[in-house]
């Protein structure tokens, strides 16, 4: 079983269903105003990414079990700019290359397409967990690759993508109890206020951007244009009186 895989079980623990709760909504809100005709989702069925989007071509792709084209997100089967809408619900935290697939996704999405990202903040609560002795649970979210956010946005920058909407999610304490996430719910409304940044999930609403080329116009030779001839003013005959 893959990492991914690993992690596909760990969801259906209190906590993971907590973090699938919290993600559902995000991409129902970022998915549903984006338009074009297909859209793919990368990996993770578990977490219902398109679920809002009005797309007429909508696909789960990747490796793991209940997607419908089976392909590796790295070498996706998709022509160049030929996609509106890529979703990677934590497939960069938990991929052998994050940098590849992240590559991949900016090759086939149109340009001014639009890609939906969610990864786990290495320096959240969650994310410190992993420093913990003793911390090898399969496929939590201490076991990934933890990409910090500025070097997520660094590669993003590289393969023209930019951030035009972020966002942090989950904010209670990373306990698989029912009780203690119900305990911990206030978290969520202190922590989007005063601490933002600890949120345990990043979300980016990301474009992809294709700068247009400056045309360089020939210098063509100036012929000076032939002055025009003043127009000929006939003369006025004076009216001679006859005298008298």
């Amino acid at each position: 079983m893959t990492r991914l895989d690993h992690f596909a079980d760990w969801l259906a623990t209190p906590l993971g269903q907590y973090l699938a709760d919290e993600e559902n909504a995000w991409f129902g809100r970022e998915a549903a105003d984006i338009f074009g005709y297909r859209a793919v989702q990368l990996e993770l069925p578990q977490i219902q990414c398109l679920q809002t989007n009005r797309m007429p071509w909508r696909a789960t792709a990747g490796l793991a079990s209940g997607v419908q084209l089976r392909c590796a997100p790295d070498q996706l089967p998709f022509a160049e700019q030929s996609l509106d809408l890529v979703a990677l619900p934590h497939v960069l935290d938990f991929v052998k290359d994050p940098h590849a697939v992240l590559r991949e996704a900016a090759r086939v999405l149109m340009p001014e397409g639009r890609l939906l990202i969610t990864g786990f903040n290495p320096w959240s609560l969650w994310g410190l967990r992993r420093f913990k002795p003793g911390a090898e649970e399969a496929g939590s979210p201490w076991q990934g690759n933890a990409l910090s956010l500025p070097r997520l946005k660094d590669w993003l920058a590289l393969l023209g993508l930019e951030t035009i909407r972020g966002e942090y999610l989950c904010y209670s304490l990373p306990l698989q109890r029912d009780s203690w996430l119900n305990r911990t719910r206030f978290l969520e409304l202190a922590g989007d206020r005063w601490w933002p940044a600890a949120g345990s999930v990043y979300c980016l609403n990301v474009v992809k951007r294709v700068r247009g080329m400056r045309v360089i116009e020939p210098q063509w030779r100036r012929v000076p244009s032939a002055k025009a001839k003043p127009a000929a003013v006939a003369e006025k005959t004076p009216i001679i009186k006859d005298s008298e």
